[in-house]
């Protein structure tokens, strides 16, 4: 019978900063209100889903988005770093609007996989550190369902890898606060189950005729 892998990619619930500045690796930035009340909706929308554990990169928006759900299942929340946000460099904690009078502005938006962030990382290395630590998460919990929180960017460049689409294209995927991106993993590789998704999920399955209603 085979077994297969679901992996929930989960972005951090709004804080203050979101839609207004780059906070990149900037300590402190915690969900506000609204960004609370998400994260625990985000714990009763996955109540049904069987999760064998909660992965999450290390800065506090993500950890807060998770804590509701690891405490609902009794779990611990595993910190990976390598899950953390794009590391921008000079841009982190610069306004939305006055990063797009840069120059380098719109080559982050047409052609990613050409930038490098000054002093920061380039497209390319966020998208392998990601890939790398989600595989090596899978290859833990193989016939498991697993969540790990994370950022918009780097959600969307292992969504890309794993979707096969091209990277110079991931900006065209949207990755809404303390949304749920699923994948399940088989042995004919991977299959996006739903992209995004804010409000109810689909059903995942685990062996071949067994379901997990979500």
């Amino acid at each position: 019978m085979m077994t297969v892998m679901n992996l929930l990619l989960i972005r951090h619930a709004l804080n203050d900063w979101v839609g207004e500045r780059l906070a990149g690796w900037t300590p402190d930035v915690h969900l506000n209100d609204e960004g609370r009340a998400q994260a625990r909706a985000l714990a009763q929308r996955l109540a049904e889903v069987p999760l064998a554990a909660i992965y999450s990169g290390p800065l506090e928006r993500t950890l807060e988005t998770g804590q509701p759900l690891a405490e609902a299942r009794g779990l611990e929340i595993k910190v990976r770093p390598a899950l953390g946000e794009t590391r921008y460099g000079d841009w982190t904690g610069r306004t939305l609007e006055g990063l797009k009078e840069e120059a380098l502005w719109p080559v982050v938006q047409v052609y990613p996989t050409g930038v490098r962030f000054p002093g920061g990382e380039s497209m390319p290395e966020v998208q392998a550190r990601l890939v790398s630590e989600l595989d090596g998460i899978r290859d833990a919990h193989p016939g498991q369902t697993v969540a790990v929180f994370s950022h918009s960017d780097p959600i969307k460049l292992a969504v890309a890898f794993y979707a096969g689409l091209p990277t110079d294209l991931f900006q065209r995927l949207t990755i809404s606060p303390a949304s749920v991106t699923a994948f399940t993993f088989t042995q004919y590789g991977p299959r996006l189950i739903c992209l995004n998704h804010t409000e109810s999920l689909p059903t995942f399955k685990t062996e071949t005729g067994k379901s997990e209603e979500a």
